[in-house]
């Protein structure tokens, strides 16, 4: 099985466990870990473009296992976390994964925030090393092993 069909699978799989997860979470700590992922995963390459945080938001109010949230909310939370991160990269970076980790101790929260970073990720068919970079540590945030995840 080529990288490309494993990947295929694994984010499919990831979409179906996020599916019945995301039914259960909602909670502001989960939302922000979620956009948090979502605006880091815009910056993997060390900027968010316009365009790219634009097909992002778009991804978020438009995606079905986002659609338990309020869809408005988290739409602001992304723009905030874009916002901190492009304000200040570093800082910005490191305030958003502080947020993440906040779940650390929830494994099945956890889990569903590293398979939306994956999606998300993914969603352009370009899942290049800067964005696998990010995804591991994101896990490593939440105190899961990267591998569990394809990274």
């Amino acid at each position: 099985m080529g990288f490309l069909n494993k990947f295929k699978n694994l984010a499919t799989a990831a979409s179906t466990e996020g599916q019945a997860l995301w039914g259960r979470v909602q909670n502001a700590a989960f939302a922000d870990a979620t956009m948090a992922a979502c605006a880091l995963i815009g910056a993997a390459d060390g900027k968010i473009d316009q365009n790219e945080r634009s097909r992002t938001a778009q991804f978020i109010t438009s995606h079905p296992q986002l659609k338990t949230f309020d869809v408005a909310g988290l739409r602001q939370k992304y723009e905030a976390a874009c916002d901190t991160i492009t304000r200040d990269f570093d800082f910005g970076k490191i305030e958003l994964m502080q947020k993440i980790g906040k779940l650390a101790g929830k494994p099945d929260e956890a889990r569903a925030v590293v398979q939306l970073a994956v999606v998300i990720a993914n969603a352009d068919g370009n899942f290049d090393e800067s964005e696998r970079v990010v995804v591991r540590q994101i896990a490593q945030a939440l105190k899961l092993e990267p591998s569990e995840f394809g990274v």
